[in-house]
């Protein structure tokens, strides 16, 4: 029996969020360009531009991620999976070079290597959305070649075919009717890639149109909006703001033993660690950094019985490196203290 064959990764995507997620001032212009360039199709201008910008700064993580891109997008496969894992070992708070890996991974058929990337991306942003979408998509492609290795040792076995039927069935609806769409100026389009054959699925690959959202700079002071009385829970809700003002305080100053003591015991670690290797991933992330600066902005509490949810920007700051996300934090009163109970980025 031949095995069954269907085009999956259709919606993964090769995300440039570096251009929104990781933005730094002094090279705004240089990022918008070489992204004018890539939109423009105009890689070998892009790529001596990145080049030269790196020559003087080889370090700076936005310009790396868009070379990464710009390597991928002119089929030099090696060199952009080598550009993005090192980006990953210079800056593994960061999920999207772990997802663009599995990107690459996926269309050479290494399926366990994309499994692993992603894996890491929603480890270091437990709501990285597009992350678990294209997990999901990696755990398809490995069920199906599954089901077909199932097929090649039983042929008679009649469970399996209509397994491989339903996954074939789901990916086919999804790539019905999709066409690559040529890049906007003001829009994040998503130009798809077909395969070439079975075993390379397609590839989609939207890129950044936009400018760079501007992160300000450290020494740049952030106002804190006051918390919101909440039906007439206004001195809880100070509480409840100073321990999250308190926790951003520690992680800045790198203050390990306030910093783990914001959280509670009811609090569930990302990626299913333990909590004591979790407490050991986050002093390794911390301690080892020059200089952290993080700056809360927007605070919006909401606070019901012993039970509080806290909204916020966050700007992270460390080195060259900068970050400006959503994050929300959901506290529990444990006595006197609210504790952290759980943490979600990008809500």
């Amino acid at each position: 029996m031949k095995p069954y064959h269907s085009v999956f990764f259709s919606s993964i995507r090769l995300l440039a969020l570096v251009l929104s997620c990781i933005a730094l001032p002094i090279q705004a212009d240089e990022a918008a360009d070489v992204s004018q360039l890539l939109r423009a199709g105009k890689l070998g201008e892009a790529m001596t531009k990145a080049d030269a910008y790196l020559s003087t700064k080889p370090n700076d993580p936005q310009m790396r991620f868009l070379k990464g891109v710009i390597q991928r997008s002119s089929g030099k496969q090696p060199e952009a999976i080598a550009t993005f894992t090192k980006l990953t070992e210079d800056y593994p708070e960061l999920p999207e070079p772990y997802n663009n890996l599995a990107v690459l991974y996926a269309g050479q058929g290494q399926y366990d290597k994309a499994r692993l990337a992603l894996e890491m991306a929603i480890r270091t942003n437990p709501s990285y959305a597009t992350a678990h979408e294209n997990l999901g998509d990696v755990y398809a492609r490995l069920a199906s070649q599954a089901y077909n290795k199932a097929l090649q040792l039983d042929g008679a076995n009649t469970a399996v075919p209509p397994k491989l039927a339903q996954i074939n069935e789901l990916f086919s609806a999804t790539n019905k009717g999709q066409r690559p769409v040529a890049p906007a100026a003001s829009s994040t389009p998503t130009v798809t890639t077909p395969a070439s054959g079975p075993a390379k699925p397609a590839v989609s690959a939207p890129v950044n149109a936009a400018a760079p959202v501007l992160a300000p700079s450290a020494s740049s002071p952030v106002p804190i909006k006051a918390a919101a009385d909440n039906n007439g829970t206004g001195e809880e809700g100070k509480a409840v703001e100073a321990s999250v003002l308190a926790w951003a305080k520690a992680w800045s100053s790198k203050d390990m033993a306030s910093y783990l003591s914001a959280y509670g015991k009811d609090f569930v670690p990302p990626g299913k660690l333990s909590r004591s290797a979790w407490e050991e991933d986050r002093r390794k992330r911390i301690v080892g950094k020059t200089s952290i600066s993080v700056k809360l902005d927007s605070l919006s509490v909401q606070v019901s019985g012993n039970k509080a949810t806290v909204k916020f920007r966050q700007q992270y700051h460390s080195g060259a490196l900068a970050v400006s996300s959503r994050k929300t934090l959901e506290l529990t009163k444990n006595g006197e203290r609210w504790l952290i109970s759980k943490e979600s980025t990008g809500s």
